[in-house]
């Protein structure tokens, strides 16, 4: 039977998350998911690790469960160096700062009409497809993401405003695809793991798009690939660097790993749920 094995949430946008047994799926996503996020104080613009790697290798954990009310409460980071901070903590942004060697600042989510906030800041690279390419990590002989499948909004902005999610508030991948890359999963940054219980290797999750699956009692409709980037090659925790990563997913897995899904049914949400296609 397939089923749902693993249930991530990541309180801070690109740093270490949090494997849960149990949440809550809403509208939005999952409850408390990319909460906070570092603003690039030097060039301006919510920033992930594409471009302040370093930002992975912080743990980030919510000091209370998010609820309804308070979706979004204070988080502890934990820094390389083992030092915890909190978001109550004075001298928060400077102590960040330093552990990154970059000059940002924490926030949580702002409202949707905080236009500015939200806008991208300006690229790294005069040249477009230099700065695709060292977002994407591409080699010179490899092929760019097709990015006419993401909304025209992620242009404009860092983040579609509102939220901190990349373009779509949900990330899916499988085992199945997992064990084809062989790579661990906290490179990849799923929200969830589907085992489809098949046995052999393969990206079964491609198969979903276009259609409606349910976890449990919650449905979700899957919108497109997800194209990987740089970040599956960062170093963090007890994994080393890893470009051999990328090429692998580059290579099989026509540069694409998991798919994005927005929610149509909300609910609980827990770990065992039994998956279907709709």
């Amino acid at each position: 039977m397939a089923h749902l094995t693993e249930l991530w949430r990541y309180p801070v946008k690109s740093m270490i998350g949090e494997s849960l047994q149990t949440s809550q799926l809403t509208l939005n996503g999952l409850l408390g998911d990319r909460g906070w996020a570092t603003r690039d104080e030097v060039r301006g613009g919510i920033r992930g690790a594409k471009k302040i790697g370093s930002l992975m290798r912080l743990a980030a954990r919510y000091l209370s469960e998010p609820t309804l009310t308070n979706p979004v409460p204070d988080v502890e980071i934990t820094l390389p160096d083992g030092t915890i901070v909190r978001t109550s903590t004075d001298g928060l942004d400077a102590a960040l700062s330093k552990a990154l060697d970059h000059e940002v600042k924490l926030f949580s989510l702002q409202p949707v009409d905080a236009l500015d906030h939200y806008r991208r800041g300006p690229a790294d690279s005069e040249d477009f497809l230099e700065e695709l390419r060292d977002i994407f990590g591409r080699e010179l002989d490899e092929p760019l993401p097709d990015l006419s499948k993401f909304p025209p909004v992620v242009f404009e902005y860092e983040t579609p405003p509102g939220s901190y999610f990349d373009a779509f508030p949900m990330l899916l991948m499988t085992k199945q695809s997992l064990q084809t890359i062989d790579a661990d999963v906290r490179r990849f940054r799923p929200n969830f793991v589907i085992d489809t219980g098949e046995s052999s290797a393969g990206l079964p999750e491609n198969e979903w798009i276009g259609n409606t699956v349910r976890i449990g009692e919650c449905e979700l409709k899957v919108e497109t690939e997800c194209p990987r980037c740089v970040m599956v090659t960062r170093g963090f925790a007890d994994m080393p660097e890893d470009r051999t990563v990328l090429r692998r997913v580059v290579k099989e897995a026509n540069q694409n790993l998991g798919v994005y899904a927005t929610v149509t049914k909300p609910g609980k949400i827990s770990v065992g749920d039994e998956f279907s296609v709709v």
